[in-house]
């Protein structure tokens, strides 16, 4: 059996002490702020996240580009050229085009090497929905499992990641086109924070609305008290757009409702977050099988 490299993108949102830890490579993405094009680096090299937000609420636009078709060869071929398979978790394909890119250039590569395997898995989610993917890949690959086995596992639980959140603002996901239309008038609500999870195609979708802040801490904790499995014996990912303050705010309120085992909290990257804009706080439960499909 054939050794395997597993790679995230930039939009997995693992810091670099995880991906040391699980041994996981990622491809970046590439970000566009005042007409100049930066590596959307997860180690944040370009400017803090602290900055990359401010940019935002100052308002200035930031743009997002897919993994160049020669970056995923360049990569890809590499560990062929080493005698190793390759496993790719990718964004949710409801939110990037990026797996389309990677099944081409893989499909090239395993027709110039027949030995060769690339398997390219869309994760239907993002940021920690897509980390703890790529996690359990890394846990089952130290298992001595095969890549076949591993993306069957994924497959079959990818939607047993549940994903729900709320945003600063609704604007930056409708300006992105990363939330199904029939949520965009939450956005027109004063007052109103909008519920919003993975739907079981990948999409952002908000499923209902909460009157103020704290009310929207409340039915994200209670979502997730639902959607979760044994939560006294997981870790409740959150990740936050520049938010810590209303992060912790919520990993108390999911401690409240499901005495989970504790909780991890890191910021969204720069692909993820020029999307959904700073003031983001979303939390990340494995369980239920998430079973809701977004109206377009």
């Amino acid at each position: 059996m054939r050794d395997f490299v597993i790679f995230g993108d930039s939009t997995c949102d693992l810091n670099r002490e995880l991906r040391e830890k699980y041994e996981i490579e990622y491809v970046p993405m590439n970000f566009v702020l005042d007409g100049k094009e930066y590596p959307a680096s997860l180690d944040w090299e370009a400017m803090t996240a602290h900055e990359f937000y401010e940019a935002m609420r100052s308002g200035k636009r930031i743009t997002t580009t897919q993994v160049p078709a020669e970056l995923y060869s360049e990569k890809f071929g590499q560990c062929v050229n080493e005698g190793k398979d390759v496993l790719y978790v990718a964004c949710s394909s409801a939110l990037s085009g990026s797996i389309n890119m990677a099944r081409i250039v893989a499909k090239e590569l395993m027709e110039e090497n027949p030995e060769a395997k690339i398997i390219c898995v869309d994760a239907l989610n993002s940021s920690f929905g897509q980390g703890l993917q790529l996690m359990w890949a890394s846990e089952m690959r130290k298992e001595g499992k095969s890549i076949e086995e591993v993306e069957e596992f994924l497959l079959k639980n990818r939607n047993c990641v549940n994903q729900c959140g709320t945003v600063g603002k609704l604007d930056y996901l409708k300006r992105a086109g990363r939330v199904t239309a029939s949520s965009a008038f939450f956005g027109n609500l004063i007052g109103i924070k909008p519920i919003i999870i993975s739907d079981a195609k990948g999409q952002n979708f908000a499923i209902k609305k909460a009157k103020g802040f704290q009310n929207a801490l409340k039915e994200i904790a209670l979502h997730q008290k639902e959607m979760g499995i044994d939560l006294k014996d997981q870790i409740v990912y959150i990740s936050h757009a520049d938010d810590e303050a209303s992060a912790i705010a919520l990993g108390e309120q999911i401690k409240i409702e499901t005495g989970c085992k504790g909780v991890f909290l890191d910021y969204i990257g720069p692909i993820v977050g020029a999307s959904v804009g700073p003031g983001t706080i979303i939390s990340y439960v494995v369980g239920k099988e998430e079973t809701i499909i977004g109206e377009a």
